[in-house]
């Protein structure tokens, strides 16, 4: 439950007001004066603070200014008499979340602290992912606090520093690479190179060349000698993405390769031994011969002496805010743009979507939110349909009228003198209009 603390000096009204938070499902703890609330803060306070204003010793602005100082964002909501209304504004522009006027209806309350509410568990959301992603930036991309990523790297931790062959599976943009990689970096070969081959990126002519190297005039074309991947990779790693594809006669030279551990160039007899670790990579189970296709069993076998597996994101969806706010924030390094905050509208659609492109598409995603090129943000639920529900002419005009409100506050993302400008009407009448419809301004600031 979301912790409220509820500042009254009149006991009557402290009380009933406590019932109403606590028969809506909040964790009230009431107090009869400022001063005890404000030992109860701190910066990692995970709820809202709803207090009178005129209360003797310490008042509700001036608690607001200690709270202020603790920490700007934690959600202050200010109950006011009519005559501190004008006050109430003032304080509004000075960073107070909200402000109810005195008598209030039990509902308006309670909907004002649902929204401060939220607005707090999105705030403490993105300080706990830019400090986990601060973190974690040794693991990149195996970043996650999921059960099976927290395996996953302890696994590779145990086997980096054996000559094991390992074939690892996972979808496309899964971070197969990074297992290998991460598999050569925590490993003492990492001083050796690190060589890369998509086996489905190059033709069976020109595969074998790539794998195997060869001499000069060991083919039309071949001027001089080249060195081969597996040779370049002697001491280091060679990591075999698309393995399925590899064509069937390289399959047979690597099953001799994998055995010997030698290799003979195009165009030699010479067998130059090699020291190598091999990390293979495929998109299907080649463990099932379905999907193995003509790809050798044997060959399979041989590889296959410890298996990894990658899961998708959808299947570690608690790890994708993290991934978020981690991608984001190299972005926003790389564009030197401000990384975006986790708003209510991408956190929706970071839970929603089923990311068939995994990792890779998350990063996608992260840097169109630092560059803006996001979809708008949906409309509140309080403005869906306003034109078709039912109700008299004078209901109908007030849904309008807090549609475009809302409206003209989205588009100027919460500033006032900017709305005000568009809107056409007083600062004083702007903020009633705000008090008649329950309109909160920081909900469209930008960030939020």
């Amino acid at each position: 439950m979301t912790p409220v603390l509820l500042i009254d000096d009149d006991r009557q009204l402290l009380h009933a007001t406590a019932q109403t938070l606590e028969l809506a499902g909040f964790d009230v703890t009431p107090f009869g004066a400022a001063a005890e609330a404000l030992a109860k803060l701190d910066r990692d306070f995970a709820g809202v603070v709803v207090s009178d204003i005129r209360m003797p010793g310490l008042d509700g602005l001036q608690l607001f200014e200690r709270i202020r100082g603790l920490d700007a964002e934690i959600p202050v909501i200010l109950v006011t008499g009519h005559g501190d209304i004008p006050t109430a504004v003032k304080a509004i522009q000075d960073g107070v979340y909200d402000f109810i006027a005195k008598p209030f209806p039990a509902e308006r309350l309670v909907q004002c602290v649902h929204r401060a509410a939220e607005k707090r568990n999105l705030v403490l959301e993105n300080r706990r992912l830019r400090e986990a992603a601060a973190r974690a930036e040794d693991d990149f991309p195996l970043i996650g606090q999921t059960p099976v990523m927290d395996r996953l790297r302890q696994t590779l931790r145990q086997i980096a520093d054996t000559d094991v062959d390992v074939l690892v599976t996972g979808e496309t943009g899964s971070g197969k690479e990074v297992v290998a990689r991460l598999l050569h970096g925590w490993s003492r070969r990492a001083k050796g190179n690190f060589v890369a081959l998509n086996c489905g990126a190059l033709p069976e002519q020109v595969i074998e060349s790539e794998l195997f190297g060869h001499e000069p005039g060991a083919f039309t074309g071949a001027q001089k000698k080249r060195v081969g991947r597996i040779e370049h990779s002697s001491g280091g790693t060679l990591f075999l993405d698309e393995l399925e594809s590899m064509p069937p006669s390289t399959q047979i030279q690597m099953l001799r390769v994998l055995e010997m551990r030698e290799v003979t160039p195009l165009g030699t007899n010479e067998v130059r031994p090699v020291d190598i670790r091999i990390v293979a990579a495929a998109k299907v189970d080649l463990a099932d011969p379905e999907q193995r296709k003509a790809f050798r069993e044997d060959l399979y076998y041989r590889l296959n002496v410890i298996s990894l597996s990658i899961p998708p994101l959808r299947e570690r969806r608690e790890d994708i805010p993290l991934l978020f706010s981690y991608f984001a924030e190299r972005a926003a390094r790389r564009f030197k743009r401000p990384a975006p905050q986790l708003s209510a509208d991408i956190l929706r659609h970071l839970r929603e979507h089923d990311w068939p492109g995994n990792v890779r598409e998350l990063s996608h995603f992260a840097e169109r939110a630092v560059l803006g090129m996001m979809p708008p943000a949906a409309a509140t639920p309080a403005s869906d349909g306003v034109m078709t529900q039912a109700g008299t002419l004078p209901e109908r005009l007030e849904r309008l009228e807090a549609e475009i409100i809302r409206e003209a506050l989205a588009a100027h993302e919460g500033n006032v003198q900017e709305t005000i400008a568009a809107l056409g009407i007083p600062r004083k009448t702007f903020y009633d209009k705000l008090q008649r419809h329950g309109i909160v301004r920081r909900d469209f600031e930008s960030g939020g």
